[in-house]
């Protein structure tokens, strides 16, 4: 399971880049966007797709791949395979099977590139990933989080992000935000406030673009970090 860059093509280990040029067929989530990386670092292999519509058939098929002797490596299109990407039921298949080893290839992973830019969230984070598209389970769902007092993180897409942060704040108007757009790419932006401020910022603009992640603070955040653990 091979982690590859989530923008800048220069954040992928040496491991990994070894291993895409040692292994006999690379899975990946779109063949075309994994060929561009491949062509990047001069690595001609077979591809196959693996993605969320046909991942458990796939898998089915990259089992077969490695009983006749073959060596796969799986990569999603940016980041870490199963956080928010396929790769999950692929790695849990493989070791239901039992003939075959999982091994992780870390490396680039958004909420980590965030969290680490982030400065002080509290003592611990819970990842969310996607929200659902749904305004009601959406809204449920922060009103969970935000109730849980740890700060949580959220992938949102370009098209969704300024409804998303609208809910945010109709829910903790007073939280704080660390909001990463296009990380690590030439026009990545970091950006912190309150709910308010930061719809205000993009609001402004005349067009939304890049992926995001969003670290939300809940209120009593700071109040957690600083108790006591022990008794």
């Amino acid at each position: 399971m091979v982690a590859t860059p989530i923008g800048n093509l220069e954040d992928i280990t040496y491991r990994a880049v070894r291993i895409l040029g040692e292994v006999d067929v690379i899975a990946c989530e779109d063949t075309r966007h994994t060929m561009q990386l491949l062509s990047h670092y001069g690595i001609q292999k077979r591809l196959i797709a693996c993605h969320a519509h046909n991942e458990e058939e796939s898998s089915k098929g990259i089992l077969s791949l490695l009983d006749s002797g073959l060596s796969v490596a799986y990569c999603s299109d940016a980041g870490t395979p199963g956080v928010s990407d396929p790769g999950a039921r692929l790695a849990e298949r493989i070791r239901q099977d039992g003939k075959h080893r999982v091994v992780p290839v870390p490396g680039a992973s958004a909420v980590i590139t965030l969290v680490s830019a982030a400065g002080n969230i509290g003592r611990s984070f819970t990842f969310e990933g996607f929200l659902s598209p749904k305004k009601g389970r959406r809204t449920k769902r922060l009103e969970s989080l935000m109730a849980a007092g740890n700060a949580f993180v959220i992938y949102e897409s370009p098209f969704r992000i300024v409804k998303t942060l609208e809910d945010i704040r109709s829910v903790s108007p007073d939280c704080r935000l660390v909001v990463g757009r296009e990380l690590t790419k030439a026009h990545e932006e970091i950006i912190a406030g309150s709910p308010g401020e930061i719809i205000s910022s993009l609001s402004s603009r005349d067009r939304i673009k890049g992926e995001f992640a969003v670290i939300v603070i809940p209120e009593d955040a700071d109040d957690n970090d600083k108790e006591d653990p022990e008794p």
